[in-house]
């Protein structure tokens, strides 16, 4: 056992552990983070695939960080740097049509006017509505969220100082949608609806509403028809990472440059971070965390415990059933983590040359973006239809990211990493397992693309492909649910990660939640992080 108690342990380093570490490290406690891989980062790293490679292997854009973590941490200083990506996205057609959206309003208004004029007019309206109540509700992302349900007063006992926080919170919040005036009924439909409705009502043109459609379901195993898919559009006018509001970019040096520079300055204020440290349990004595147990049998103590991994994780594996309330049990059992996404990693010989704008032999702007291959809102929904039934999508969508576009760092001149985020690939197939379709079913995605860029088969050097399964066994993602549990309503805000227990705490004491399976959920934020060590230290631990 090992006798130097330190004040708080951290199971995982991922992005939000990291940032949890360092908030508590800057209060003076010493922090021990404990990491089951070689690397620190979680889903935001860096690996070297193959020689002279550097991948990011899972995460691969980033927006939500929030900007007083990047100043706290001092991260330009440790070599963070945002690379941004204009244009933002593209489109390609078969017919040999394409779209360019971007943050450049008249280059986007053309773009869209080839379409539908109408659409380019409204275009603007409708980021303008996302954004003000992105504006209103991003707050909120960066706060504790309120108990205001009439919970059952034996699920947990509730102090007059949290009664009194969470009134103030909910007549922060209650103030925050009152400025949306009449845009609230809009914003409610956005926060709660399905996002081919609001498409159809505001959009005519296919191509703008399918492009639109597929940020709706990243990472969700929901059709575009799907309530709840709304609030995922919203998502993506949040964050100013990539240089402006809703504008992604990519990481220089792939995204463990983000978690590295999060590292380096953590250790800076002294966290202590092992990697190669598996914890097999929580160790609690008289229903208090008091430290963990790692895999080789090694027990470290600490006066508290923050779990970075997700809920199934913490409280049914790391824990035995019988040290939990039986109702909080039962909640941790209902978490869905129901997941359809795949992650393929390629490197090519050259860049893709796409029929409906020619030209490999330099960057062109159909290469900075996301290109989003497949995109007709009937194609969108069959791919759907497929997966509903255990079956990896006969077309699926395929979203590719070049970052070697704009970043020179990753692989020898000339050639590129291609990054694709493939839906829909159901963890839970009917017939057969990964390890027999995955490879079949990459080679269905490379063929989509290959119907825009008919060059890209033949130029594929390398390839990785993360089934769902092993997101699970790699990044320890439960269902390889990119979020770590869906986020329907249901899963959301003070329902996150079960009702009644959506301020970082859990039943045991001491033991407190600090990743994304809390409240705001998924996404390279840190607001999970950041909003847990607030309330540990509020607990004056």
């Amino acid at each position: 056992m090992d006798d130097s108690r330190y004040d708080l342990i951290i199971i995982g380093g991922g992005h939000n552990g990291l940032v949890c570490a360092f908030e508590m490290a800057r209060a003076g406690r010493k922090v021990l983070v404990l990491e089951r891989r070689s690397l620190v980062g979680g889903c935001a790293v860096t690996e070297e695939l193959w020689p002279g490679y550097r991948v990011s292997t899972a995460s691969y854009v980033v927006s939500l960080l929030l900007p007083e973590i990047e100043e706290g941490m001092d991260l330009k200083r440790h070599g963070y740097k945002v690379l941004p990506r204009t244009p933002s996205s593209f489109t390609p057609l078969e017919d040999g049509r394409y779209l360019l959206l971007g943050p450049d309003e008249e280059m986007t208004r053309r773009e869209i006017a080839k379409f539908s004029q109408r659409d380019a007019d409204a275009y603007p309206r409708y980021n303008r509505l996302l954004e003000r109540i992105a504006e209103c509700l991003e707050p909120v992302l960066n706060q504790t969220p309120p108990d205001l349900l009439p919970l059952p007063r034996e699920w947990r006992e509730i102090s007059f100082g949290k009664k009194l926080r969470d009134t103030k919170t909910g007549w922060s919040i209650f103030q925050a949608l009152k400025q949306l005036g009449s845009d609230m009924p809009e914003a409610i439909e956005l926060l709660t609806g399905a996002a081919r409705p609001i498409l159809d009502r505001w959009f005519e043109s296919d191509i703008l509403k399918a492009t639109l459609a597929t940020d709706a379901i990243i990472g969700t195993f929901q059709p575009i028809s799907a309530p709840g898919t709304a609030y995922v559009l919203l998502h993506h006018v949040m964050g100013s990472s990539g240089g402006a509001r809703g504008v992604w970019g990519y990481v220089e040096g792939g995204m463990g440059g983000l978690t590295q520079a999060m590292a380096k300055s953590c250790e800076e204020a002294g966290v202590t971070i092992r990697t190669d440290a598996e914890v097999a349990s929580i160790r609690v004595i008289d229903n208090k965390a008091c430290g963990v147990v790692l895999s080789t049998g090694e027990e470290i103590r600490a006066k508290s415990v923050a779990s970075n991994v997700d809920a199934h994780l913490t409280f049914e594996k790391f824990l035995d059933a019988e040290q939990l309330p039986d109702d909080f049990a039962r909640a941790v059992n209902r978490i869905d983590y129901s997941s359809a996404s795949m992650k393929i990693n390629l490197a090519v010989s050259e860049l893709p040359d796409f029929t409906c704008l020619p030209g490999n032999s330099e960057v062109g702007p159909q290469h900075r973006g996301t290109i989003h291959i497949g995109c007709e809102l009937e194609y969108l929904e069959r791919a759907y239809d497929d997966a509903k039934y255990g079956r990896p999508s006969q077309r699926p969508i395929v979203e590719m990211t070049i970052p070697t576009s704009v970043d020179k760092t990753l692989t020898p001149d000339g050639h590129h990493i291609l990054s694709l985020f493939v839906q829909y690939a159901p963890y839970n197939l009917a017939e057969g397992n990964w390890g027999d379709v995955k490879e079949e079913f990459a080679d269905r995605c490379i063929a989509e693309i290959a119907r825009y860029a008919p060059n890209v088969p033949a130029s594929i050097i390398h390839r990785q492909i993360l089934s769902p399964v092993d997101l699970e066994r790699v990044y320890g993602l439960t269902g390889g649910n990119i979020f770590q549990g869906a986020m329907p309503l249901h899963q959301l805000f003070s329902m996150r990660p079960v009702a009644g227990w959506s301020d970082y705490r859990t039943p045991i004491g001491g033991l407190y939640i600090c990743g994304s399976a809390a409240h705001p959920g998924g996404g390279v934020m840190g607001a999970c992080g950041l909003n847990a060590a607030r309330e540990i230290l509020r607990d004056g631990r």
